[in-house]
């Protein structure tokens, strides 16, 4: 009989790199033979990554409970006052943690394992000795994320969790002092990133691509600041994907910086019209401040692009290295500046690094990362 495993998530209805992951290992665990569901703390949503026709969905409304309801109605109402985002969080986790509670406690005894894909849902679930005993903490984000609260008071209950998955070798360091059973599996990609064959210089344009949520972490801002400082070659331009809370902000910097002719804010796109932009690209920047591990600088190596990023906490360490690309100390501007002002105005330079990245790709293929995860779900 086949083990019977059941991930948790709050949605799949737009780019994010932990939905993107929990599409590519749910399907290849359902191909091999697992009896995969998943559950989905949103209302029935259009997927936005495909999600394998074998697994079996589940969706509970977190949005529908009295505190989420109140959380949704202070933000809108009150959104002009500083930290009512922090506000509004708790109380939808609040409301989170009551349907997540209630439906685990009905359903839990259908599982062999949980594998809880957010640092705040699986301490909901360690609370809980009984279901947390088989259930997997996915960690997505760096061990420290969620302040005082998720992080050092109820950090402390993941020694009630099966085992902590973490996604970076500092991540596994810190969680086998909570718990001895922790160690780090890198996430899969999927076979389209894996399939790709090496794409030369001269199939691909002169585009620095950056492809992420434009919220604080993800330090979009500061990258314009460096575009605005950087001088770049006639014909280069840079593409941005993504959406989110800073969205208007970054508009207005690129408009007040002259940045228009520059920069292009694609707003979010498909998987396909991601890849399509990665494949163009030859270089692909992040200026997050925080991350676990950032699958879209993976993603763009098998797309042959030079990563340039900064080594913020954590992730980036763990992909970048002098085969593939650059790795600058955190809110380094000039360092970050001068990479990108050697790479584009050497094409040599540029030409080697981009195929030395490709053959670094090879060693981020999924046969072992599944092998791992195999082995965790057959204790």
């Amino acid at each position: 009989m086949s083990k019977k495993i059941l991930f948790i998530y709050y949605q799949n209805i737009k780019p994010g790199g932990v939905a993107k992951v929990l599409a590519n290992l749910t399907s290849e665990l359902a191909e091999s033979g697992y009896d995969v569901e998943i559950l989905f703390l949103m209302p029935p949503h259009k997927d936005f990554y495909l999600i394998n026709p074998k697994i079996k969905k589940h969706y509970i409304n977190s949005f529908d409970n009295k505190y989420s309801k109140f959380a949704i109605y202070i933000y809108e109402k009150f959104k002009f006052i500083p930290k009512i985002y922090s506000i509004y969080s708790y109380l939808y986790d609040l409301g989170t943690y009551r349907v997540l509670k209630k439906w685990i406690k009905k359903n839990h005894h259908n599982y062999d394992t949980i594998v809880s894909c957010w640092y705040k849902l699986s301490s909901m679930i360690s609370l809980d000795k009984k279901v947390s005993k088989k259930t997997i903490a996915w960690e997505h984000a760096t061990y420290n994320s969620g302040g005082v609260f998720w992080h050092k008071i109820l950090g402390r209950y993941y020694k009630n969790l099966k085992t902590v998955v973490s996604t970076n070798i500092p991540g596994e360091k810190y969680y086998k002092k909570v718990n001895k059973n922790s160690l780090t599996i890198y996430n899969p990609m999927d076979d389209e990133a894996e399939n790709q064959t090496y794409i030369p210089p001269d199939r691909k344009k002169n585009i620095i691509s950056v492809v992420a949520r434009l919220d604080p972490e993800k330090n979009i801002c500061e990258f314009i600041d460096i575009v605005s400082k950087t001088n770049f070659p006639e014909d280069w331009k840079v593409v941005i994907i993504g959406s989110g809370r800073e969205e208007s902000r970054i508009k207005q910097e690129i408009m007040n910086k002259n940045l228009s002719s520059k920069i292009e804010l694609w707003g979010s796109r498909n998987i396909d019209e991601v890849y399509q932009l990665i494949a163009s690209s030859k270089i692909n920047c992040l200026t997050s401040t925080i991350e676990a591990l950032p699958t879209i600088l993976i993603q763009a190596m098998f797309f042959s692009n030079v990563l340039v990023a900064y080594d913020c906490t954590y992730g980036p360490s763990d992909i970048i290295n002098e085969k593939n690309g650059f790795l600058i100390q955190m809110h380094d501007w000039e360092t970050f500046k001068n990479k990108l002002e050697k790479l584009t105005h050497n094409e040599k330079l540029l030409n080697i690094i981009m195929k030395s990245s490709y053959k670094e790709s090879k060693n981020w293929r999924k046969e072992k990362i599944l092998n791992q995860w195999k082995k965790i779900l057959n204790n």
